[in-house]
């Protein structure tokens, strides 16, 4: 009788539970759309002004201007270089600390790292645009100034390094649980026929971990494309078709917080930019993830 009744209790647990992840699955899907119908419907008010055709073709983006032009070029051209040089700091970086920690720390010096690692998500995103600012910008002056470079004092490149810093810990973590969900069979075959532990982690381990490591790649590739306070601080606002790093330049979420903090009348052509810049950047990223969501089903591996 006693057993019945704990049983009896436990079911009622369990339905209780899976009610309330059902309504959190709800409400999460809720917010997503709730989200992009706001932007859509806003952006509609735009583009009912402005061509779409002018929008994706025109090279100048002057909205707050007395003869604005509405060509999102400039702010995608920003964003691609300054995610080209997150990227091209956070990917090796991120996966060669995390074939460390899969493969080569030790238990004690794994759970120091890795904890210590992702602290580095908790900082504060405006303290890493004034290191770009402050620290990076003028050490790289003093580098490529031998090379008759002369990088002005906001530029992307400093705040893509920086970017690229803050999104390691991303890319690091998530990478090395895709390797260490690699079974250890596939390990023991590898030293079983004579590899190294560094030939086995780059020839057997990662392949294995490809489509884990894929989406720790594009899910930090996309908050480097949201993020706003390096860029805003470090990057320069400047709206120009940006073809060097080196270069002042402005990004979608620039701009967005730009006009976001400014004293533009509500329901105006140049307000509702924002929201259309906003769609850019949410097509996107969107895009990136169905990108991600596919390499990973193609490489995906079956133990």
């Amino acid at each position: 009788m006693e057993r019945d009744f704990t049983r009896k209790k436990i079911r009622v647990g369990e339905r209780i539970m899976e009610g309330l992840l059902f309504v959190a699955a709800v409400a999460a899907i809720a917010v997503v759309l709730g989200i992009v119908y706001v932007v859509i419907s806003e952006s509609t008010k735009f583009f009912a002004q402005v061509s779409a055709i002018e929008f994706l073709t025109s090279t100048t983006w002057t909205p707050l201007f007395d003869n604005p032009q509405y060509g999102i070029a400039p702010l995608l051209t920003g964003t691609f270089m300054s995610t080209l040089v997150a990227l091209a700091v956070a990917v090796p970086l991120g996966l060669l600390v995390a074939i460390y920690l899969s493969e080569f720390a030790g238990h004690r010096t794994r759970e120091t790292i890795k904890p210590t690692l992702e602290l580095l998500a908790a900082v504060p995103t405006v303290v890493y645009g004034y290191f770009a600012l402050l620290f990076v910008t003028p050490l790289l002056q003093g580098w490529l100034r031998p090379f008759g470079i002369e990088l002005p004092a906001f530029n992307l490149l400093s705040a893509g390094i920086v970017m690229g810093l803050m999104i390691i810990p991303y890319i690091a973590s998530l990478s090395e649980d895709a390797m260490r969900a690699v079974p250890r069979s596939m390990r023991e075959g590898s030293f079983a026929m004579g590899a190294t532990r560094l030939e086995t982690a780059f020839r057997v381990v990662v392949p294995a971990a490809i489509s884990g490591v894929v989406g720790a790649v594009i899910l930090g590739m996309s908050r480097a494309i949201g993020e706003t306070m390096i860029v805003v601080v470090a990057g320069g606002q400047l709206p120009q078709m940006v073809t060097s790093p080196t270069q002042q330049g402005a990004t979608v979420t620039a701009f967005i917080a730009q006009v976001a903090l400014g004293d533009l009348p509500f329901g105006t052509l140049e307000y509702n930019s924002i929201f259309a810049a906003g769609l850019a950047l949410l097509v996107l990223t969107l895009m990136f993830n169905f990108i991600a969501f596919w390499l990973q089903r193609r490489f995906r591996e079956a133990y």
